[in-house]
């Protein structure tokens, strides 16, 4: 009768399998993720402010509800031609601790759920740019599909350019 019960504790103290949901959007012929974590909305791409003198893959500032954030082209960030926006690009909206930025991409592919388990490190080798490659974390299976995994805070602060900015 003992045993009986531990073992039913085990059983109800097994984790689930863990998933994650990420956003899913589409640029350069790519599907990305990003953690829905950081992702507070999606916005159609308004009128925005050009900022002089900055890096080229930031578009410029929009106001948000009252908040100006800066949009950040991910197409130009990973070192690609700027494409024509049109209905289909969309704002991602996101936050990383105290810094919300808008992230423009090409489309929106929607909220997928991927296991820990089915996230893999990054190849060495792929079609990917250097420039993009350095931006990814992970490549999450789901089904037959894979999303390369994006990580937020590189995507936004390159460590090697804040290292060579900081060289200066």
């Amino acid at each position: 009768m003992e045993e009986e019960k531990v073992q039913v504790l085990n059983d109800e103290n097994e984790q689930p399998e863990q998933k994650q949901q990420y956003m899913t959007f589409r640029c350069c012929d790519e599907i990305y993720g990003l953690s829905l974590e950081n992702v507070n909305e999606i916005i159609g791409l308004g009128q925005y402010t050009s900022i002089p003198e900055t890096e080229d893959y930031i578009m410029g500032l929009i106001n948000l509800r009252g908040k100006v954030i800066p949009i950040v082209d991910v197409r130009i960030r990973f070192g690609k031609e700027p494409l024509e926006y049109n209905d289909r690009t969309s704002v991602i909206v996101i936050q990383l601790q105290d810094e919300v930025v808008g992230l423009i991409v090409d489309g929106i592919e929607g909220v997928v759920n991927i296991a820990r388990d089915e996230i893999l490190p990054p190849p060495s080798v792929s079609n990917l740019t250097a420039q993009a490659r350095k931006y990814v974390f992970g490549i999450g299976r789901e089904g037959e599909e894979v999303k390369l995994l994006l990580d937020p805070y590189k995507l936004l602060h390159d460590p090697q350019e804040e290292q060579e900015q900081a060289a200066e």
